[in-house]
């Protein structure tokens, strides 16, 4: 997720190691919901780096992206399949964490680290049951970005993004997160979803027009 670009110096992420099959379907089926846990339990980063009071974890940053999923109004959309994809969009990360750009791992290397981790849970975890083939499917349409369910979803995590900043500032009377705004508002493309972000830009100038903590 974006950050400020102020070095905030931190210890060398260290991962887990991969998990390696027992051999046996059940256990190994259930090695995988166990590791589901970490994305409830891991805190994106750059909240932490901002020192953001009780900041979401990553699964709290998907569920949002899919309820808005099932908001949009666009029928060229397979609303269905966007649902999933928020869902899975950031799997890996309950193996290799939500890495950030100051962290020093190039975009390769992250990219890689998160392939890996994706093969580990299809493989290793889930016997590349068909189940498992749908998640993977779905994780490497989001990761190329091609289709238009991949770039409506990617829009989603941006307008989310904004949207979690913003409730930040209101409800914590931060000043520093404006780089949330800068890396995610411009960006996005869908019709929809950038109206959304017009919405939301124009409820947080109402925000700080008003002087108030809170709207």
């Amino acid at each position: 997720m974006a950050e400020s670009d102020d070095f905030i110096h931190v210890p060398k992420r260290v991962f887990p190691p991969l998990y390696v099959s027992r051999g046996d379907a059940s256990l190994d089926r259930l090695a995988f919901f166990h590791v589901l846990e970490r994305l409830k339990t891991q805190k994106r980063t750059g909240w932490v780096d901002h020192k953001v009071p009780g900041p979401e974890s990553i699964s709290d940053h998907m569920y949002r992206m899919a309820i808005l999923a099932m908001c949009s109004a666009d029928r060229d959309l397979d609303v269905s399949k966007c649902v999933m994809m928020c869902l899975v969009h950031d799997l890996a990360e309950a193996q290799v964490g939500d890495i950030a750009p100051r962290e020093g791992i190039s975009k390769a290397e992250k990219r890689r680290l998160e392939a890996e981790a994706m093969h580990n849970f299809v493989h290793e975890m889930l016997h590349n049951s068909p189940a498992a083939q749908r998640i993977e499917v779905l994780w490497k349409e989001y990761e190329d970005g091609e289709s238009n369910e991949a770039r409506f979803v990617k829009d989603l995590d941006r307008f989310e993004m904004a949207s979690q900043a913003f409730e930040y500032e209101r409800n914590h009377s931060m000043q520093t997160l404006q780089p949330f705004f800068d890396s995610s508002l411009p960006s996005i493309r869908h019709p929809e979803v950038k109206q959304w972000g017009d919405d939301l830009a124009a409820e947080r100038a109402r925000n700080i027009n008003s002087g108030s903590g809170n709207s």
